[in-house]
């Protein structure tokens, strides 16, 4: 069943480029606006790899996770939907699994009512908010998921649109700290110290369009995990993170990714 759905969706600023379009564009979607793909345009090619190799990280670590025996996923900075989504991943798994998804673009939202459909044994909900609200978040997600029971946090490619004066460290810990014993954080990140004239050339275009972004070096992501029990290969390139084989091709990655565990 799906649920979620809101009486009056927000309206769409197509006037402002948003990430989730951006990401759209540089997948090769088409649920974006001119002033989207003005600011995809303007990135180094590289930006489309990234966005690829970020899509296809989430999509191991869900396939994971879901062998693993976890059937709830948290996914917040969902993004237009891409096929296949995390849902399909993990219901295709364990059809019970529940899912629920956040994005703070109207557009997520529109798109999530007609195609994140779960399988009839399962769930997905979805609800317009903020990461940097992760408390009203929190409270919408306990009416589908059980915190008794783990859950997969996911934020993929999410943390560096939060420069370090939003507090995206206190942000999520607050999310982790509702999160039940034996639960898993899924997170990837733009690297500040892999390509650093590549991520000063990502960052001031997304500037020009009024979008702030804070890279950070491998020390810096890993301190998202801090506490947590990394999950082998532990935090690397996007690239680089696989549990089930085959091996990913290998690649150039600006991109940090990794899984832990909640004690």
């Amino acid at each position: 069943m799906s649920t979620g759905t809101p009486s009056s969706p927000p309206q769409i600023d197509t006037s402002k480029a948003h990430p989730a379009r951006v990401y759209d564009w540089l997948l090769g979607g088409k649920d974006n606006y001119p002033v989207d793909e003005a600011v995809g345009e303007k990135l180094p090619p590289e930006a489309r790899d990234a966005a690829r190799q970020n899509r296809r990280f989430m999509q191991r670590a869900a396939a994971w996770l879901a062998g693993q025996g976890v059937d709830q996923f948290l996914d917040i900075g969902t993004g237009i939907p891409t096929e296949p989504n995390l849902h399909q991943i993990v219901q295709g798994i364990v059809p019970s699994a529940k899912v629920v998804y956040t994005d703070n673009d109207p557009i997520v939202l529109r798109h999530a009512e007609a195609l994140l459909v779960s399988s009839p044994e399962g769930a997905t909900d979805y609800i317009a908010a903020d990461v940097r609200s992760p408390g009203d978040i929190i409270r919408h997600a306990r009416g589908v998921l059980d915190f008794e029971r783990p859950i997969g946090l996911s934020l993929i490619a999410l943390m560096h649109f939060l420069p370090d004066d939003q507090d995206p460290l206190g942000i999520v810990g607050e999310l982790r700290a509702a999160l039940p014993s034996g639960s898993y954080l899924v997170l990837s990140h733009a690297a500040s110290d892999l390509h650093s004239e590549l991520a000063e050339q990502v960052t001031a275009e997304y500037a020009r369009a009024g979008i702030r972004l804070g890279f950070r070096t491998r020390a810096q992501v890993a301190r998202f995990f801090d506490g947590l029990d990394l999950v082998e290969p532990g935090l690397v390139t996007a690239p680089q993170w696989y549990r089930t084989p085959p091996a990913p091709t290998p690649e150039d990655s600006g991109i940090y990714a990794g899984v832990a565990r909640l004690p």
